[in-house]
């Protein structure tokens, strides 16, 4: 019972994760597909390059109340259908790979920062306030999206480890991490070259460029 229930479980994490919402709204709004331009990249700060910021925040909260609400019903249901903390670890997991790996969208996806937020709360809310307060200073300071994200997700699981210690929890907050990490691998290289600052204004005066 439990195995199935997991199963099944695991395979509707995937399936809402899939829903990418920088272009559900990006449809809805009129606005060209996410991964057209700028940096190409299915997430709300690409969206934002458009101008329209009420879009780009309906991409972030999306993105982030998916990978919430699933997990969220998994711990809230989770006595009835048997989950333990592998169950919950593998759902808050599947979710966050279906916002990569899209099965709608020919599993182009996102870097995955809003979705994993969303299920660091979902996990323990002291968790995934550290992960957004981390991010917060590291931007405030430096005023660059993607390397207040890897910073974040290098921290990530030092916090889980502090707050749950070895589980299947933390196990799965280390592989978002390192996934989160491989995701910006472009970033990391032009953060070497000292180009992240001027490629994220490049793109940003290219979408200004298609609204106009």
């Amino acid at each position: 019972m439990q195995v199935t229930a997991t199963a099944v479980a695991v395979v509707i994490a995937y399936l809402v994760g899939s829903i990418s919402f920088a272009i559900v709204v990006s449809f809805f709004f009129g606005l060209a597909d996410p991964r057209s331009y700028g940096s190409k990249n299915p997430g709300a700060t690409n969206v934002l390059r458009t101008g329209k910021k009420l879009a780009a925040a309906l991409t972030l909260l999306g993105d982030a109340f998916k990978g919430w609400v699933v997990v969220a019903l998994a711990i809230y249901f989770g006595p009835e259908f048997g989950f333990d903390g592998v169950s919950i670890a593998l759902i808050g997991l599947a979710v966050f790979l279906g916002h990569l790996f899209p099965v709608y969208f020919r599993f182009q996806g996102g870097k995955g920062v809003a979705t994993a937020l969303g299920v660091l709360l979902a996990f323990n809310p002291w968790l995934g306030m550290a992960t957004l307060a981390t991010w917060v200073i590291i931007f405030f300071f430096f005023r660059i999206s993607s390397l207040a994200a890897l910073i974040a997700a290098a921290f990530v699981p030092v916090y889980a480890a502090f707050l749950f210690g070895i589980t299947a929890q933390t196990v799965a907050v280390l592989i978002m991490s390192l996934f989160l990490i491989w995701r910006h691998r472009s970033n990391i290289r032009n953060l070497l070259e000292g180009k992240e600052g001027a490629v994220a204004k490049a793109a940003e005066a290219e979408g200004e460029g298609r609204q106009a």
